[in-house]
């Protein structure tokens, strides 16, 4: 069996690349930073017109028809480019709150713990824990200092009606309209997450080998070094780790195998930010490196849909088996 993306797989990943080098390169990145415009309405609209969000629907109801598969290979370019919004909340809303297919709707989710919502200000709607909109709209919440600049969260204090209980924002499993169950949301919010981690795990690794062949000491480049070497030899293996276990759930669908990638692709992530920036020395720390941008985002998104605390604990239960 030849576990490899299909010719039209491959199509899609350099479709998606070369729209967001195009759209949201390096300029538009560091432009973002500097004027804390965290989701572009405009961008969200060609992305939706890009069939970035509608990717999954059936073609029938104005979508794509694609799989998880498709979405994985789409949300890994996201991650590498440092693509900020809510990318998975929009995604899994589309076909349940109108608008976010097209990307005229930008919908945000309760996928972190502590009653936190990311990029609830740009928000037109919000995902509660059962995949629907919640039936109150977008709750009101007080600002919280946020490891990265690019992904600015809330702390919940009310819905419209006056309610400060985050269920209220989904109605459980019987909320009209919603066609998926809480724990397939969560599952797929976690593995899309997972391939965002991917994507910025692999960029790390780039930027860590194209500085080490241009940084020179004592006559030569660091990569020649061998401390340089084996830290940009263990940002690839785990890289290439998490790539498989994230395309393997993305295939089985999982939910064990899901939470295994997950964890790895969150190790990956943080852990390959944090030896890029070895690579980079001094140089790695400064504001106008992009290097810290990768690190902070990991952090965050490792808190996002599962934890690993949470993703241990559904492995053991996997692993253990029920109760006798």
């Amino acid at each position: 069996m030849h576990f490899q993306p299909t010719e039209e797989q491959r199509d899609l990943r350099a479709g998606v690349r070369e729209l967001l080098a195009g759209r949201y390169g390096r300029e538009a990145l560091r432009a973002s930073v500097d004027t804390g415009v965290t989701v572009d309405r405009a961008l969200w609209r060609e992305l939706g017109e890009a069939g970035f969000f509608a990717l999954r629907l059936p073609e029938a109801e104005g979508g794509v028809g694609l799989g998880l598969p498709e979405a994985v290979l789409v949300f890994e370019e996201a991650g590498r480019a440092l693509l900020p919004g809510p990318l998975v909340a929009t995604h899994l809303a589309a076909g349940v709150v109108p608008g976010a297919a097209a990307g005229t709707m930008v919908v945000t989710a309760f996928d972190l713990g502590d009653g936190l919502v990311a990029y609830l200000d740009e928000a037109d709607a919000v995902l509660g824990a059962a995949g629907a909109p919640g039936p109150t709209g977008v709750p009101t919440g007080s600002p919280v200092r946020s490891a990265d600049p690019l992904t600015p969260l809330h702390r919940v204090i009310s819905y419209a009606d006056g309610s400060a209980d985050s269920s209220a924002g989904s109605s459980a499993d019987s909320s009209a309209g919603s066609s998926i169950g809480r724990s397939s949301y969560r599952s797929q919010g976690a593995l899309l997450t997972a391939a965002l981690q991917l994507g910025s795990a692999l960029r790390t690794v780039e930027l860590a080998v194209r500085y080490a062949g241009e940084r020179e000491q004592f006559g030569q480049p660091i990569g020649a070094f061998q401390a340089v070497k084996h830290l940009c030899a263990q940002m690839l293996v785990r890289a290439e780790v998490a790539r498989t276990a994230v395309y393997a759930a993305a295939v089985t669908q999982d939910p064990a195998e899901v939470a295994g990638a997950k964890l790895l692709a969150d190790g990956a992530a943080v852990r390959n930010a944090r030896d890029c920036l070895q690579v980079h020395g001094g140089m790695g720390f400064t504001w106008e490196a992009d290097v810290h941008l990768h690190l902070k985002r990991a952090w965050v998104r490792a808190e996002q849909w599962r934890t690993a605390a949470e993703a241990e604990e559904l492995l053991a239960e996997e692993l253990l088996g029920p109760a006798v």
